[in-house]
Order: C-alpha cells, then sequence, then structure tokens
C-alpha cells in the first residue's frame, strides 16, 4: 500500500481534516497545532480508476511513492466494470 488518505479529528479543539500520505502517519493539527495526531480512518489510494473522456483508466501508486503518489497508468477500459475486474485479477 502506497497512498493514502487519512483522516483525522483533533484530541483538543475537535476540528477535522485529511491528508494524503504514503503511509497512515500522525499529522499535527492544521487548526489549533496539537501535534502527533493519529488517523480516524485511512482510505487506501495505492489503485484508483478515474474518467478520462469515454475511458476508465487505472492509475498505481508505487511502494516507492513518498511526497507524491506518483501515479502509473497500468490501463485503459471502456467501463467502469471492466477497469475493476482488471483490479480484481490481482
Amino acid at each position: 500500500m502506497a497512498w493514502f488518505c487519512n483522516h483525522y479529528t483533533c484530541d483538543r479543539c475537535g476540528k477535522s481534516w485529511d491528508d494524503e500520505w504514503s503511509c497512515t502517519c500522525d499529522d499535527d493539527c492544521p487548526h489549533c497545532g496539537a501535534r502527533h495526531m493519529s488517523p480516524s480512518d485511512s482510505d487506501d489510494l495505492a489503485e484508483v480508476i478515474l474518467r478520462d473522456g469515454k475511458e476508465f483508466v487505472v492509475l498505481w501508486s508505487p511502494e516507492t511513492a513518498g511526497h507524491d503518489p506518483d501515479y502509473r497508468e497500468l490501463g485503459r477500459f471502456p467501463s467502469r466494470a471492466k477497469a475493476e475486474a482488471f483490479l480484481a485479477t490481482d
């Protein structure tokens, strides 16, 4: 898993925020500055499907991703179902 959208809620001020990173790491609250908040949940974004006109593009973030997902295109498909089927064969 090389890319995540982490969801946080600050223990001090109670505000929430999201941050994307290459791991499920702690973050500092952008609202009050409280440090070392752990994510309450994370979405795995290592593999994503995006629509590009009439095609659906499968992208993959490699293990080497660091400060950005560095997505690589794995394939283009005529439907979302075919793109999902491709990912399911992994």
